[in-house]
């Protein structure tokens, strides 16, 4: 394998925190790896509600922070949510100084929208649902007029060089149809920021290369994964055949909009006492029995909205338009689909994972933020406090470094996954280890993905996909309770006692094999 050494840290990944990261270190090296074109590929720019930040006078840091401990379901971190809630405010200013269009009042005030679980209005927005697409805008148009950042397109990491203790380099490929053989870039440090989970599961609103491969290659490095078995799943998606499916976002039921099933009856009232705005694992679970129901559950945005609609929330209107359903007139169906993963790679307060040398931010990390069930918009903002905590933090540890452009040389073809594998993976996940979850099930499922990593033993990104799916139902398996996004209908009920969940990819593995080796 080809090895290139440079001084620059390298960043992987290409959503908010990977470039909010790289502008925050400037003007320190940096080479950012994104296997797409800058702005596509990443969930941030699909992030359709905005920012959470305590921005109302009403408001503050302090309630927002309980509203974040209370939405976790017991094993939110209190000191984490305390300071990142408290850094809120000041981190949507520098998103406004870098140019973001943040919806403003007459009086230049932000506009805030309300969602799920939230006691205020808290979520800084643009053009409704278009946060996501107008912060990356900003942050790539400010990235190309930074020098000291270099940007490799087309560029996929797939793993980590490490001695079990310490990352010393990312291997990378092509991300092209045909892969390429590996290349190792040995740098100064690295930040992992290459998102979750969610396109393992069959049933998602993340983009399509989001597949767990990051969580998976800094497991398979050796590194500790936190709270693995969280996993949300968003209660309005579109269900409109479209893969990755999408997103209804929840600013339309904070602005009013109901959940109906096909017989015209509201279902949410009867179930929390929030009806629709009750945190997202009570409404998931919610759509997801209707749906099993064949009751097809639709949201209802007639009566408030009408055709607001169309003009306030554009992504929703595109989505509709594409499938010929008209908003205005009728209800639009929706499915409960993976949407964001609590768990990832451990960090502690600057970011640091438990592999020396190694970073991690936004989706990809498990923060103690979020909890079994992360409150509505906090994800965007987590993913900004650690990116600069992180840089902060590889500022004052991997040196000056210099501004040497790395080149990569011409790669022959390599090996990429069997798309058959990738979708059996899928389909496991989201019939064993999805809205409902058993015993019987995640024991299917651990055995499907062991099947499917030995079908292709020598494929990094299909070995990444399937560490992440391993752990993810291992720590389900584990834990003998319902909490948050967790739900066990073998253990319905929640533990007095709420811990956080800590395991290794061994750990993962070897519970995985003494099921392999269980008498039948």
């Amino acid at each position: 394998m080809e090895q290139i050494t440079t001084g620059r840290i390298m960043i992987v990944g290409a959503g908010l925190g990977a470039l909010y990261a790289a502008l925050c270190l400037a003007p320190r090296p940096v080479l950012l790896i994104s296997p797409d074109p800058l702005g596509s590929g990443a969930s941030s720019a699909w992030a359709q509600g905005g920012v959470a930040a305590a921005m109302a006078q009403a408001d503050s840091p302090e309630v927002h922070a309980l509203d974040t401990i209370k939405a976790g379901a017991g094993t939110v971190e209190p000191r984490v949510a305390a300071t990142v809630t408290d850094e809120a405010r000041a981190h949507i200013l520098a998103l406004t100084d870098f140019g973001t269009a943040f919806d403003r009042s007459a009086d230049g005030g932000y506009v805030l929208s309300r969602e799920a679980a939230h006691s205020f209005a808290r979520v800084v927005r643009v053009q409704g649902d278009q946060a996501g697409a107008e912060i990356m805008r900003a942050l790539i148009e400010k990235l190309r007029d930074t020098p000291s950042i270099q940007v490799f397109e087309g560029v996929l990491a797939r793993g980590l060089e490490s001695d079990g203790t310490k990352v010393t380099g990312v291997e990378v490929e092509l991300s092209r149809p045909e892969g390429s053989a590996p290349v190792m870039l040995r740098g100064a440090g690295v930040l992992l920021a290459g998102g979750g989970s969610g396109g393992l599961y069959a049933l998602t609103t993340n983009p399509a290369r989001i597949r767990g491969q990051v969580i998976g290659m800094a497991a398979r490095a050796g590194a500790l994964i936190a709270d693995a078995e969280f996993v949300q799943f968003h209660p309005t998606a579109i269900d409109c055949g479209e893969d990755p499916a999408p997103l209804a976002t929840e600013a339309l039921r904070g602005a009013g909009a109901h959940l109906i099933n096909h017989e015209g009856a509201r279902f949410m009232e009867a179930v929390h006492p929030l009806a629709e705005l009750a945190p997202r694992d009570i409404v998931a679970r919610a759509i997801f029995a209707q749906t099993q129901a064949g009751l097809r559950p639709m949201l209802d945005t007639r009566a408030a909205l009408g055709a607001a609609v169309l003009s306030d929330y554009p992504a929703v209107a595109a989505a509709c338009a594409r499938n010929d359903i008209d908003p205005v007139r009728e209800p639009i169906p929706v499915a409960a689909a993976a949407h964001y993963h609590m768990g990832g790679i451990a960090t502690d307060a600057h970011g640091r994972s438990s592999l020396a040398g190694l970073w991690v931010c936004g989706e990809a990390s498990s923060t103690g933020l979020h909890g079994a069930n992360r409150l509505a918009s906090n994800g965007l903002l987590e993913a900004l406090v650690f990116a600069r905590r992180a840089a902060q933090d590889m500022l004052e540890e991997c040196g000056t470094g210099d501004n040497d452009d790395v080149q990569l040389p011409g790669l022959a073809a390599g090996e990429t996954p069997d798309e058959a594998l990738v979708a059996r993976l899928r389909q496991i996940m989201t019939a064993e280890v999805g809205v409902l979850r058993d015993a019987a099930g995640l024991q299917r499922g651990l055995t499907v993905i062991a099947e499917i990593e030995a079908a292709q033993p020598a494929c990094a990104q299909l070995q990444n996909m399937t560490a992440t799916a391993t752990l993810i139902a291992a720590a389900a398996l584990a834990r003998r309770e319902s909490r948050g996004a967790h739900c066990r209908t073998d253990y319905p009920e929640t533990l007095p006692e709420a811990a956080r969940s800590f395991m290794t990819l061994a750990e993962a593995t070897a519970r995985r094999s003494n099921l392999e080796d269980a008498p039948r």
